[in-house]
């Protein structure tokens, strides 16, 4: 089968890969129609590197049609129509239990000291091969796979592999008020449905960003959009449109490489340019995160207000300003996206007509999955007013 696979910084490419088989009694074979690319997958092509293997297949927002299944799943069959939560939970452990399907005791990677195995996503997390192939091996399918009419057209359903569901628990930690207000410092797909579900949810949303293509995206749907780069100073324009305060909430939807952080960013291009076996366990010792969003997101935010972060941190001593958070009061929640935990809050949003989240209107790429190392240089470099690209294997 085809796959892309990764070969080093900003090098990825499109093989022939064996194809995947049935390993476990509880495994399943799917044929991949849809699979996106998401912002973290920038994170590997860019700065994560260190923890990747030649060859390795990424991709974390798949879905499709199942082709095999092993003995031990029973709730879905061959013909059904799936998507696949990014992160791979056995939905009978202590963890899973509660809820939080990203901590799930079965699959963790102990090895590393990190919570449930992902899809397509470094060592840190199992090195299980990724979606964005044309077929993919699914662990723990007796519980994972989410099934969903035939009919509409894939991205009806597509973002419950991810996008969604991280974008309303984003929301759900951000702890709004009724009728309150949230900030969204990046407007990048999860941000744009972060900012969708607030809004739904019946709050004020202040969206930050400075690329023009999604700044307009995100006031198509009712999001106060404010130009990152046309403010001389992000937490005081909030400040000013909000009597002064800050937001009572804010997402940050930006994570390790936001804008604005020049010494960080040299850490991550000297540290990218270090053997693996060097650079992996200097990460893993050091702070190499851009931490301009989240301090933007410490300043922005009111006292005694909570910030949600949902963009990808991976330095281990990244220095906080614990005394301005302290004294501010601030609430902090963070993590991967407990996708299963989300599903029967999303499903209604996307299965009928209305459209409520606007799903139609984020994808702005469509593309072979033959193209697929156009189409991350595209991403990173926001060429082409890129939003949301899906690659589509088979076209």
């Amino acid at each position: 089968m085809k796959a892309l696979t990764w070969h080093g910084k900003r090098d990825v490419r499109v093989e022939n890969v064996p194809d995947p088989t049935i390993k476990e009694p509880d495994d399943a074979i799917i044929r991949v129609t849809s699979s996106g690319i998401c912002g973290s997958d920038l994170h590997l092509y860019e700065v994560l590197g260190p923890f990747l293997g030649e060859g390795d297949i990424l991709g974390h927002e798949p879905m499709g049609v199942v082709e095999e299944t092993g003995p031990d799943v029973a709730h879905v069959k061959p013909g059904d129509r799936v998507v696949i939560p990014f992160n791979i939970s056995c939905g009978r452990c202590h963890m899973c239990g509660t809820g939080l399907f990203a901590q799930c005791e079965t699959t963790q990677v102990r090895e590393h000291g990190m919570g449930a195995a992902l899809f397509g996503y470094t060592k840190l997390y199992g090195q299980v091969p990724g979606g964005q192939a044309e077929y993919l091996r699914v662990p723990q399918a007796h519980f994972g796979p989410i099934k969903v009419p035939d009919g509409p057209p894939d991205e009806r359903f597509l973002y419950l592999s991810d996008v969604l569901p991280t974008a309303w628990q984003a929301v759900e930690w951000a702890d709004v008020p009724d009728g309150g207000s949230v900030t969204v410092l990046g407007l990048g797909p999860i941000g744009q449905m972060a900012g969708r579900i607030a809004r739904h949810l019946g709050h004020r949303v202040i969206g930050v960003d400075f690329v023009p293509e999604r700044l307009e995206m995100a006031r198509r749907h009712g999001i106060e959009a404010l130009d990152s780069d046309a403010a001389d100073d992000v937490p005081d324009a909030i400040r000013q449109l909000t009597g002064g305060r800050g937001t009572d909430s804010v997402i940050d939807a930006v994570g390790m490489e936001a804008h604005g952080s020049p010494g960080a960013k040299l850490a991550q291009t000297l540290t990218g340019l270090l053997p693996g076996g060097t650079a992996a366990p200097l990460m893993s010792r050091v702070g190499v995160d851009r931490l301009a969003a989240l301090m933007t997101a410490i300043e922005a935010v009111r006292r005694g207000g909570t910030i949600s972060v949902v963009g990808v941190y991976g330095g281990m001593t990244d220095p906080m300003p614990m005394l301005r958070m302290f004294d501010k009061g601030i609430a902090l929640r963070m993590g991967q996206a407990h996708v299963k935990r989300w599903i029967d809050d999303l499903m209604p949003l996307v299965a009928g007509d209305a459209d409520p989240l606007g799903v139609m209107d984020l994808a702005t790429h469509r593309m072979p999955l033959d193209e697929a190392p156009r189409a991350y240089e595209m991403f990173q470099k926001k060429q082409d007013g890129a939003v949301k690209v899906i690659l589509q294997p088979g076209t």
